[in-house]
């Protein structure tokens, strides 16, 4: 290979290193999760994403990745940040096994939320077990990501965290569809038209950080927002968010990240009226 044509090549990737570091995340996250496993020992686990496939290139070497742990010495508490704005609408959706997680994703327009006055609109809902998230350290029994998408690629997305406890309504209103999906094989299973207004939330703390997607490619520059108030499901339906997926594993959570040089807010509004 001549000289020119080392030059080019270099060239080439050096820009398509910079354009995967510039460009807003995309919330591409993959599909079908065969080819990575969440086995900390295993050639495709969270360990070996990186080195799967370049464009995974993140998962390893990213300086913003998540999850991250929410450490109360380190965040800084505001209010300017205002309160979270919801505006959701019901829409037809699709229950989807993608072979270490279920996702729920809509095919119509389920609404959007805003911040910074950018609007995000609503793609789909899937979940962990245990929390990705943890708070001082502590991992939680589920956690909860809705992921959005404004129209020029940016990401957002809003994380819930639930304890053992008594039911969340949502997660019952979808009992027959995911008792459907475990006893199935089929990756698609119809849902029907869900209100995502029925995620609750509960409170209008937050926290706020710059991070990743959890899961390959693990694209950087996610807007997070973690609700602060912790919500209740039952072991059962913690149980049957695995048993549907058929990966026998325990456990679908990526593990903690560095923080890094990140800062992370939280959100407290003035009046203490929460």
């Amino acid at each position: 290979m001549g000289k020119l044509a080392i030059q080019l090549l270099f060239l080439i990737t050096f820009f398509l290193v910079l354009v995967s570091r510039i460009l807003p995340a995309t919330s591409q996250e993959v599909e079908d999760e065969a080819e990575f496993n969440y086995d900390p020992n295993g050639e495709k686990g969270p360990a070996n994403w990186g080195r799967i496939h370049p464009e995974w290139g993140a998962c390893s070497n990213g300086s913003m990745q998540s999850p991250i742990d929410l450490l109360s010495e380190r965040v800084d508490v505001v209010s300017h940040l205002g309160r979270l704005s919801r505006s959701y609408n019901p829409a037809n959706a699709t229950l989807m096994n993608r072979g270490h997680d279920m996702m729920l994703k809509w095919e119509g327009a389920a609404g959007s939320i805003e911040i910074n006055g950018t609007e995000y609109l609503l793609k789909q809902c899937h979940w962990h077990s245990p929390s990705e998230h943890t708070i001082n350290g502590k991992s939680l029994a589920l956690e909860a990501h809705m992921v959005h998408e404004s129209l020029d690629g940016r990401v957002a997305v809003v994380g819930i965290l639930y304890m053992i406890g008594r039911p969340d309504s949502f997660l019952s209103s979808l009992t027959k569809q995911l008792q459907s999906v475990a006893g199935t094989y089929e990756r698609d299973t119809v849902a029907g038209v869900v209100d995502p207004r029925n995620i609750k939330i509960g409170s209008r703390k937050y926290y706020r950080y710059i991070g990743s997607l959890t899961i390959p490619p693990c694209t950087e520059n996610v807007v997070w927002t973690i609700v602060r108030k912790v919500r209740t499901a039952t072991r059962e339906q913690v149980r049957m968010l695995r048993v549907a997926v058929h990966d026998e594993s325990d456990t679908n959570a990526r593990q903690i990240q560095s923080i890094n040089s990140r800062t992370v807010k939280l959100f407290r509004p003035e009046d203490k009226d929460d």
